[in-house]
C-alpha cells in the first residue's frame, strides 16, 4: 500500500493528517513519478470546462459545477483532513457510502518539509488523487502554503527566498494535477485573502510575483498579480482542475469582500469557498483546549432562525457574496460536532449543530448558491466520525439514498 507522508505544520487548522491518521511514511510508488521538466506543457485532452460551458441548458452555475465534478447535478457532500497510513482507511472511505469529494491540506514549502517534500517530486498529490479515483471520489486540496511563514504574516510576500519557494510549490501542485488529468478541486489559500484585504484593500500592496513566476510575466507585482498568477498557473498546467478563493467573514464587510474579489480577479475562478467555523462551537465554549481560545460568543447558531445569530442570517450573507461575484459556493471544513443543549463538551465530544442543520436544510444551502459541502476537523481533539455516535455516517447514508438536485 502506498502511503503519503504529512504533518500538521502550522498553528491554525493544520492538523493535516486528520483525526485518525498517523503521519505515514514516504511511498515507494508515488503516482506519476517526479516532474523533470518544470516548463513541460499540460497534457493533451479536453480543456477544463468552465461552469458556463458545461452542457446543461438552463442549469445554475452550482448545478453545472456539480455536473462537471460528479456527472450529475446533485448537491455534493464530501469529507477530508482524515488521512490514515493506509489510504483505503482514510475516514471518507470508511463510511460505507461513496462521498462526492475527498480533501486534504497541502501545507508548507518545498525544501522546508512542506507538502512537496512528503513524497518524491510532490507526488503526495498523486497518491491522493489515485486513491480518490479508486474509491469513486473526486479529489480536492486545500492549498495552505502561504502561512508557512506564520499565519497572517504578509511580510513574506516581499521575501525573495520565500516567494521563489512558494511559486515553485504552487506550480508543482498544478503540474501534479495535470498528471492526474481528471477533474479535481483546489481551494486557494483560505484565511490569507482575509488578511490581504485588511492590509491592502485596493490590491496594490507589494508582492514579489514576476521575478519568481516566469509563467506570469507582465502581471502586476501586487496582490492582484499574485491572485492572477495563481489562476494562470491553474489554467495553464491543470486545465481540468476547478479553483476557488476563500471569502472570510472576518476580512471585511460583505460589499468590501465582493469588491476585493473583483479587484484581484478572484471572480475569475470557478467557485468561492467558505468554512462556517473552523472548530466545533463547543470547543470554544469549553475553553480548555489551546486550539479553541477565541471568543465563543455566537458560534452555536439558532436552528429555529428566530434568535441571532442563526443559520439563515449566515446563508443570507453567503448568498450575497455568491451573487456579487457570480460564482457558486463550496463549503469545506464544516465541523462534525453533535447538537446539545449544554454548552461546551470534552475533547472529541464537543457540541455543534452544523451537521444536523445542513442535512435537514440542504435546500437552503442550495438557495444561497451552494454546490456542495465538505466536512472535516480543523484541529486536534474535535468531534470526529469515530466519536459522534454515528451522526455523520447515518446522515450521509440517508442523504445519498435520495440526494438533493440543484436546479
Amino acid at each position: 500500500m502506498r502511503k503519503a507522508r504529512c504533518w500538521g505544520l502550522l498553528s491554525l487548522a493544520l492538523w493535516a493528517c486528520g483525526n485518525g491518521g498517523g503521519s505515514g511514511t514516504p511511498g515507494d510508488d508515488a503516482g506519476g513519478g517526479p516532474i523533470d521538466d518544470a516548463s513541460s506543457p499540460p497534457p493533451a485532452g479536453d480543456a477544463r470546462p468552465p461552469t458556463g460551458t458545461v452542457d446543461a441548458a438552463g442549469a445554475s452555475a452550482a448545478a453545472k459545477l456539480a455536473i462537471y465534478l460528479r456527472g450529475k447535478p446533485n448537491f455534493m457532500i464530501g469529507m477530508g483532513n482524515d488521512l490514515a497510513n493506509n489510504h483505503d482507511q482514510d475516514g471518507a472511505y470508511t463510511l460505507g457510502t461513496t462521498l462526492d469529494i475527498h480533501y486534504a491540506y497541502l501545507v508548507g514549502l518545498p525544501g522546508q518539509d512542506g507538502w512537496p517534500d512528503w513524497n518524491a517530486g510532490g507526488s503526495f498529490v498523486n497518491i491522493l488523487t489515485d486513491s480518490a479515483a479508486k474509491h469513486g471520489t473526486t479529489p480536492a486540496f486545500i492549498l495552505y502554503a502561504m502561512a508557512a511563514g506564520g499565519d497572517g504574516n504578509l511580510d513574506v510576500l516581499v521575501d525573495d527566498t520565500y516567494m521563489k519557494a512558494y511559486f515553485s510549490g504552487a506550480k508543482l501542485l498544478f503540474q501534479r494535477l495535470a498528471i492526474f488529468d481528471k477533474p479535481a478541486v483546489v481551494v486557494i489559500e483560505p484565511d490569507f485573502w482575509g488578511y490581504a484585504m485588511q492590509r491592502s484593500l485596493d490590491g496594490k500592496g507589494a508582492v514579489h510575483v514576476t521575478a519568481h513566476a516566469p509563467d506570469c510575466a507582465g502581471m502586476t507585482n501586487d496582490y492582484r498579480g499574485l491572485a492572477g498568477c495563481l489562476v494562470k498557473l491553474a489554467r495553464t498546467f491543470a486545465p481540468k482542475t476547478v479553483i476557488g478563493f476563500e471569502a472570510s467573514q472576518w476580512g471585511g464587510s460583505q460589499s468590501a469582500i465582493i469588491t476585493y474579489f473583483k479587484t484581484i480577479g478572484a471572480d475569475q475562478a470557478d467557485f468561492v469557498s467558505n468554512n462556517p467555523l473552523d472548530r466545533d462551537a463547543g470547543c470554544f465554549e469549553a475553553r480548555t483546549d489551546p486550539n479553541c481560545q477565541r471568543s465563543a460568543n455566537g458560534l452555536y447558531w439558532d436552528e429555529t432562525n428566530t434568535k441571532s445569530p442563526n443559520f439563515r442570517e449566515y446563508l443570507t450573507w453567503v448568498k450575497g457574496v455568491s451573487d456579487g461575484v457570480k460564482l457558486p459556493v463550496l463549503w469545506w471544513q464544516v465541523p462534525f460536532g453533535v447538537p446539545s443543549d449544554t454548552p461546551g463538551g470534552t475533547a472529541g465530544n464537543y457540541r455543534d449543530n452544523r451537521v444536523r442543520y445542513l442535512f435537514n436544510h440542504v435546500d437552503e444551502f442550495i438557495a444561497a448558491g451552494g454546490a456542495g459541502a465538505f466536512f472535516g476537523t480543523g484541529a486536534g481533539n474535535q468531534t470526529y466520525i469515530t466519536t459522534d455516535s454515528g451522526q455523520f455516517k447515518n446522515a450521509v447514508t440517508k442523504y445519498f439514498a435520495s440526494p438533493v438536485v440543484i436546479p
